[in-house]
């Protein structure tokens, strides 16, 4: 069987976003070639993954970033159409926030289905704290008081490899016991959500404006046997539920971030705690104002690569 691969030129900043929209139109792959990863890998103090690395690749300051996706090539004009479009709506929301590069784009036919098995073999469990993140294609057997978090391959943005989602489930361990009420905004894969539930809470409320991302939750949800424990809704927050959360969650960009700050606060108890994350360094003080206004105030920050995540709680 032959497929269209599309390739899209991008920056670090809007790669996740840009392999998110993908994911929406392919069920056969998503990936991101950046050497910034390398980079980090490399120069990590904690560990050091590779054996060489060229100095060049330091010393020239990467910013070109290949984001790629497999279309099934009956389809393929309608969805590369689509997905286009998508990106340029991502880019005019960000309001230029985030940097997304020339967005070339290139596309070629490549041949066999072996390349979807040598992808998947680049995938691994993702352990952070106590949740250990495994692709649900691979038997993983947990050491004591790790939680497992099942995720499709094919499903939407949220596998914890990003920082922004990594931030998150770390954070969120810190406060969340067997009787907490969970909030999960923008949920996509639906991993923060299903975390909160492995990690005891008695019940996550999942919600997304995407219908990609709700699907995707659902699937995972039922996957990892928590499905009688979570709620997804196919909406912007709580929107006329009088639910409220001793932990909430929202990892999303800086941006809506703050659109959402008005609204957030309703559904969160007088004692609860709010975790943000999806935050770049030049919209940091933007979101801490956002949310300082409307009664809360930060009483963690928590920085991972170039991304900021903020644990918050009402002002006493």
């Amino acid at each position: 069987m032959q497929y269209t691969e599309l390739t899209i030129h991008t920056t670090t900043e809007a790669s996740e976003i840009i392999a998110d929209i993908m994911w929406g139109y392919s069920d056969f792959g998503v990936t991101i070639c950046d050497k910034n990863d390398i980079i980090a890998l490399q120069t990590s103090k904690e560990t050091t993954f590779w054996d060489y690395m060229d100095d060049e690749v330091v010393e020239n300051k990467p910013t070109d970033v290949l984001v790629k996706c497999y279309l099934e090539q009956d389809k393929a004009k309608e969805d590369i159409a689509s997905i286009l479009r998508d990106i340029q709506n991502a880019k005019e929301l960000s309001a230029g926030a985030i940097p997304f590069g020339t967005l070339e784009d290139t596309k070629r036919t490549v041949d066999g289905d072996d390349w979807i098995d040598v992808w998947k073999k680049h995938f691994r469990p993702i352990h952070l704290g106590k949740i250990v993140v495994v692709p649900e294609w691979i038997d993983y057997t947990p050491e004591k008081d790790e939680k497992v978090v099942l995720l499709d391959s094919n499903m939407a943005f949220g596998t914890g490899e990003h920082e922004t989602t990594s931030s998150c489930v770390e954070l969120m361990q810190e406060y969340i016991t067997e009787n907490s009420v969970c909030i999960d905004v923008g949920c996509g894969s639906g991993i923060l959500g299903i975390s909160a539930i492995k990690l005891g809470a008695k019940k996550a409320y999942l919600t997304d404006i995407d219908p990609v991302a709700v699907e995707s939750s659902l699937h995972n949800a039922k996957l990892n046997g928590v499905d009688a424990y979570t709620v997804v809704a196919h909406s912007n927050l709580l929107d006329n539920t009088a639910i409220v959360a001793d932990v909430m969650m929202a990892n999303i960009t800086g941006e809506v971030l703050k659109l959402l700050a008005p609204s957030i606060p309703k559904n969160l108890k007088k004692d609860g705690v709010l975790i943000l994350s999806g935050i770049i360094e030049s919209r940091l003080q933007m979101v801490k104002t956002a949310y300082e206004e409307v009664g809360m105030q930060v009483v963690v920050e928590k920085k991972k690569g170039e991304w900021f995540a903020l644990v918050l709680k009402h002002k006493a």
